[in-house]
C-alpha cells in the first residue's frame, strides 16, 4: 500500500525557512558550500518518501498513535519531520525542523 504523503502549509514554510537558513549560513561561511541547502533538501525529500510505505515504522509523538516523528539524517544533526496518519492513504506532515532547534514551529 502506498499513502499520499501532503505538506501542510505550515510544513511547506518549514521547508522554505530551513532552506534559506542553511543558505544564509553558507554565504556568511568563507569556506561556505553553496550546494549544501540542495544537498539538505534532497535528504528530507528521501526521507519523506519513506513515509509513502512505512509511516508507522517511525517513533510515535505524543498519546496517539498516528502522530509520529520521522528523524531524518543529514551532516553531523539533521531534520526532524512530525507527521500524522489521517487515515488509511493520507500522510499529512505537519512540521519539520532542524535536530538543533527547541521545538515545532
Amino acid at each position: 500500500m502506498k499513502y499520499s504523503v501532503v505538506f501542510s502549509p505550515a510544513a511547506a514554510e518549514d521547508l522554505e525557512r530551513l532552506f534559506d537558513f542553511a543558505l544564509q549560513r553558507e554565504m556568511d561561511s568563507e569556506t561556505g558550500d553553496l550546494g549544501i541547502p540542495d544537498r539538505a533538501l534532497q535528504a528530507i525529500k528521501n526521507g519523506i518518501a519513506f513515509l509513502q510505505s512505512f509511516p508507522f515504522a517511525c517513533r510515535k509523538s505524543g498519546n496517539s498513535p498516528f502522530v509520529r516523528e520521522l528523524v531524518i539524517p543529514f551532516a553531523s544533526a539533521g531534520y526532524v519531520a512530525l507527521f500524522d496518519i489521517a487515515d488509511s492513504q493520507t500522510v499529512i506532515i505537519g512540521a519539520i525542523r532542524h535536530q538543533r532547534e527547541d521545538d515545532y514551529h
